[in-house]
């Protein structure tokens, strides 16, 4: 893959790609990008870079729907979310994780594959703020073991039945707040290296285009095509997972 072509263009290629789906859909910019990220740079380089890629292209597009956020609403997701990070990084080192990944892959296949076929349901109305922090909290443990926090809040915030504003007014700032995290534990850790401030310094000008390019076309999807897409990229998710 990619012999002609120096291996900073695949990764400016993949991560504008990740950003024309995030500026369209909110969030998969790390299920996209790892796809080029994790083939030409070791995951000690590739995760920061694409944290921070992430972080951008959300800074980006969160701007657009600002008007839309309910503190009252976001907040349960996002303390419960970064409770539960810590448990998910000790899941990853002390049990095999392998078995909860595929479960929650499949969990996820399934869902995406019912929704698609079926027409839209009832909001679910149960469980208030407390449900809304146990799926932040189960986000987080999921960002920590696999690094996909943002699935299930996205998976929730449409069950709720939620306008496509007001759930990317929450799922946004949600996975934002969780990748900070993450980062920002990276470099205590001193984890981040030369290489991969020098990809990202590469790699600006694409994520910045992307999710401009992105943002434009969520203008032109109707709440329909908008279920279908964020649907799609769940389906990708659980698929990541079981693979």
């Amino acid at each position: 893959m990619g012999a002609d072509i120096p291996g900073e263009i695949w990764l400016a290629l993949g991560l504008f790609l990740a950003s024309v789906a995030s500026g369209l859909a909110g969030f998969a910019f790390a299920l996209i990008a790892s796809a080029t990220a994790l083939h030409f740079r070791d995951p000690v380089d590739a995760t920061p870079l694409i944290l921070a890629g992430s972080l951008l292209a959300q800074c980006l597009t969160i701007l657009a729907f600002r008007g839309h956020v309910r503190w009252d609403r976001l907040l349960p997701f996002v303390a419960c979310g970064l409770a539960g990070i810590p448990i998910g990084a000790w899941l990853l080192s002390s049990i095999p994780a392998d078995p909860l990944r595929k479960a929650i892959g499949a969990f996820l296949v399934g869902y995406a594959l019912y929704m698609l076929t079926r027409s839209r349901s009832a909001p679910v109305a149960w469980g208030g703020k407390a449900a809304d922090g146990a799926v932040g909290f189960l986000g987080g443990v999921l960002g920590g073991l696999a690094g996909l926090s943002g699935a299930l809040p996205t998976l929730w915030a449409g069950l709720r039945g939620w306008p496509r504003d007001e759930q990317r007014a929450v799922y946004q700032p949600y996975i934002f707040a969780m990748q900070t995290a993450a980062l920002a534990a990276l470099w205590t850790q001193g984890a981040i290296g030369p290489r991969a401030v020098a990809d990202f310094a590469w790699c600006l000008p694409p994520v910045v285009l992307g999710a401009w390019l992105g943002l434009k076309l969520y203008g032109r999807v109707d709440d329909a095509q908008f279920r279908r897409i964020v649907l799609g990229l769940l389906l990708a998710s659980g698929v990541v997972l079981l693979v």
